[in-house]
């Protein structure tokens, strides 16, 4: 899943569901957020990339001490660049993506969204 020679639509629209669907994000991505895809895609950062940068500042925010204040909402997929350079600087282990898809899922099933909207249209009662 890189970048080179993909899509820039699907690119851009992969990014922006990826950061729509974490914890603490906008239920919709602003335009700023758009652009943000788009240059991401011209600098052909790999989706996996991406999205184990989104997994793992999501974690980082997650795992906080129960004592410490609560964080304000992400507001803008800015949020998640210096994570995306700090994996640019330092690569993570292969197959360390679905490390953090497994612990984001058990981390966030533990720790319900702030927002009162769910965010997940899926139902275990169907």
């Amino acid at each position: 899943m890189t970048a080179a020679g993909s899509d820039p639509a699907i690119y851009v629209s992969t990014v922006i569901l990826l950061y729509v669907d974490l914890p603490d994000t906008p239920l919709s991505a602003s335009l700023q957020d758009h652009a943000q895809a788009r240059r991401l895609h011209d600098r052909r950062i790999s989706l996996e990339l991406v999205e184990s940068a989104f997994l793992l500042a999501s974690l980082r925010r997650l795992a906080r001490p129960s004592d410490a204040p609560p964080l304000p909402p992400v507001r803008s997929l800015a949020y998640f660049l210096p994570v995306i350079e700090e994996l640019l600087a330092q690569p993570m282990p292969e197959n360390y993506l679905d490390y953090l898809r497994l612990k984001l899922r058990n981390l966030a099933g533990h720790n319900p969204p702030s927002a009162d909207v769910q965010k997940n249209t899926f139902s275990d009662d169907r």
